[in-house]
């Protein structure tokens, strides 16, 4: 598949088939991302990828934990209405692509629980980087997630980033071994095969006109 076919064709997926992914198409796509752009080519990503037993362990883990306010804010733009819209919009679909009514919020909450357990998906990856990094650095982490996403795709492979386990930063990172003072969880990427057949991977996804994006001049 070409680029732009991969990235026309990447959706977060929350819904995969029992099917391990191979450890050499992951090593493949990781080594290839190691090509990702970075300012001042510092390289500021690091995560630990988990499938099988040591993902289950996670998994018992999270069931179990309690959720602490995350250390980094994704809510901030429900402050416009704009950017709130666009919130609502996607979460609406998502939640009628599940059944789940608007008013019935234990079905909802239980729905966004599901992020604890990747959506079935059978390889996990965990990213984090040292708290001297600062927001350039941060969208450079985002720029590697991007590409490794879209390496994904090229692999028939599919993926859902997880700002959600923010919520769960303690007791990842001390199953990870990785020290708090020094590293910050950032997110969460759940790898695995898209379930075809489920209707929370096929709801339509609306994107505002480029118009609203980008201004040309000079052309």
């Amino acid at each position: 598949m070409n680029v732009a076919d991969a990235v026309r064709t990447r959706r977060s997926v929350r819904a995969f088939l029992d099917r391990p992914v191979p450890y050499e198409v992951l090593h493949r796509v990781l080594d290839t991302a190691r090509w990702a752009p970075s300012g001042c080519n510092y390289q500021p990503w690091e995560a630990t990828v988990l499938t099988g037993a040591p993902l289950e362990a996670l998994r018992e883990k999270l069931r179990a934990a309690q959720m602490a306010p995350p250390e980094y804010d994704w809510d901030a733009p429900k402050g416009d209405e704009r950017y709130r819209t666009r919130l609502y919009e996607l979460s609406a679909a998502m939640f009628e692509s599940l059944d789940i009514a608007r008013e019935d919020k234990a079905g909802r909450a239980a729905a966004m629980a599901r992020n604890t357990e990747s959506f079935g998906a059978p390889a996990l990856l965990l990213c984090y980087f040292p708290r001297l990094m600062k927001e350039a650095q941060w969208s450079d982490v985002g720029m590697w997630l991007q590409t490794i996403m879209l390496l994904l795709r090229g692999e028939g492979l599919d993926s859902c980033p997880q700002e959600y386990m923010a919520y769960f930063a303690r007791p990842i990172m001390e199953h990870l071994g990785v020290d708090r003072e020094t590293h910050m969880l950032f997110c969460g990427l759940a790898i695995g095969y898209r379930d075809p057949d489920a209707a929370v991977n096929s709801f339509e996804r609306c994107r505002v006109p480029l118009d609203e994006h980008v201004r040309f001049e000079g052309f």
